[in-house]
């Protein structure tokens, strides 16, 4: 398979809406805790390995996407 504009388009464009939409959960994440909202260790733990995790694949995705975008300038 080879890759087109769209396909290009299309990761880079998932990569902006995780780091957009995982960048507002992190800060409703870092709110709530410095407002001192009592939650159990494994939800904080587990909200922050998603957030963490998701921006980690909007970085492939975005490379990825970058890559493709490149490859099909010509």
């Amino acid at each position: 398979m080879r890759f087109e504009r769209k396909h290009a388009v299309l990761l880079l464009a998932v990569a902006v809406w995780n780091v957009v939409t995982f960048g507002n959960f992190a800060r409703n994440l870092v709110s709530a805790a410095q407002s001192g909202e009592e939650r159990a260790t494994g939800y904080w733990v587990a909200h922050s390995v998603l957030v963490v995790v998701n921006v980690a694949i909007a970085a492939v995705l975005g490379a990825l996407g970058w890559k493709a975008w490149r490859a099909t300038r010509d």
